[in-house]
């Protein structure tokens, strides 16, 4: 880690993982020098997208400007991300990736292992689960946006350690339904069903606690806010219901028409709310 001063703010780390070569594109701070250790926060694409496309779809890096943390935007092979290496999952070891990646960004920065969080959108969001079930030990807190978990994956989920998880999803979200369903072999929970999923996991005792956020965008969605809380060392799960809201980062760009994804809310800044629940928790 030397010569971080030095160091250009935006890059492209490569590495050689699984016979290929991958790549995400990392983003430091301003004054970042090394001298002291700051958190991580990965972020997982969605499916068709990259780790440049999800800076600019969620602004991350203005709250990693102001936050005085790094954030890295991983890439997916082919866009998008895979569940195992058997042909059926995607037939790339992903989580083994986001691991050996952790490992050689701390090898090069100066990173808190306490303050490793990791947020994916739509099939990134789906890889959080998978993260959440086999290296619940690497993240302090996970985000999941527009992304439930499979029936299948909930049954064999045993994570290391428990997890607070803040999910965020639509209603009207016409890709990853709210409520759930599919085909046999990819049938998903429901949102609620998820979270209630992970509260269980967290050893979350109370909730969940249920609240409205204001009104304040008038843009025809309403935000619901269900709170599990009560788990060892203050996990907690959060989801936060956008009524009438799509397959969209709320606050953040509207990455394609309205008539495909559906509404983008506008009564919340997703972004800032993430970073907002990643300090509240650090890994013992």
């Amino acid at each position: 880690m030397n010569n971080l001063a030095s160091m250009p703010r935006d890059y492209t780390k490569s590495l050689q993982f699984g016979g290929l070569i991958r790549t995400c594109y990392v983003h430091l701070p301003p004054g970042y020098d090394g001298s002291r250790a700051v958190p991580l926060v990965l972020a997982l694409h969605g499916m068709g997208s990259d780790g440049r496309g999800m800076a600019l779809l969620t602004h991350f890096n203005a709250i990693a400007d102001e936050g005085g943390f790094i954030v890295a935007y991983p890439d997916g092979i082919r866009k998008r991300w895979s569940f195992g290496p058997l042909p059926m999952l995607g037939g790339i070891d992903d989580v083994g990736f986001i691991a050996a990646l952790i490992a050689a960004l701390s090898s090069d920065l100066a990173i808190d292992q306490a303050r490793v969080y990791a947020l994916g959108m739509s099939n990134g969001g789906g890889l959080v689960d998978l993260l959440i079930c086999r290296r619940a030990d690497l993240f302090a807190a996970v985000v999941i946006v527009a992304a439930t978990i499979a029936a299948f994956m909930s049954h064999i989920c045993r994570p290391s350690r428990p997890v607070s998880v803040l999910m965020i999803h639509g209603t009207d979200d016409p890709l990853i339904p709210f409520a759930g369903g599919g085909r046999r072999r990819q049938l998903l929970l429901s949102a609620p069903t998820t979270a209630q999923h992970w509260a269980r996991l967290a050893g979350c005792v109370d909730g969940p606690e249920v609240h409205y956020l204001p009104d304040s965008a008038h843009d025809g969605t309403r935000v619901r806010c269900e709170v599990y809380s009560g788990g060892p060392d203050g996990a907690e799960v959060i989801l936060y219901v956008i009524e009438g809201g799509g397959h969209t980062w709320p606050g953040g760009m509207a990455y394609l028409p309205e008539r495909i994804i559906g509404k983008t809310s506008r009564q919340f800044d997703a972004s800032l709310v993430i970073w907002d629940f990643f300090q509240r928790h650090t890994r013992s």
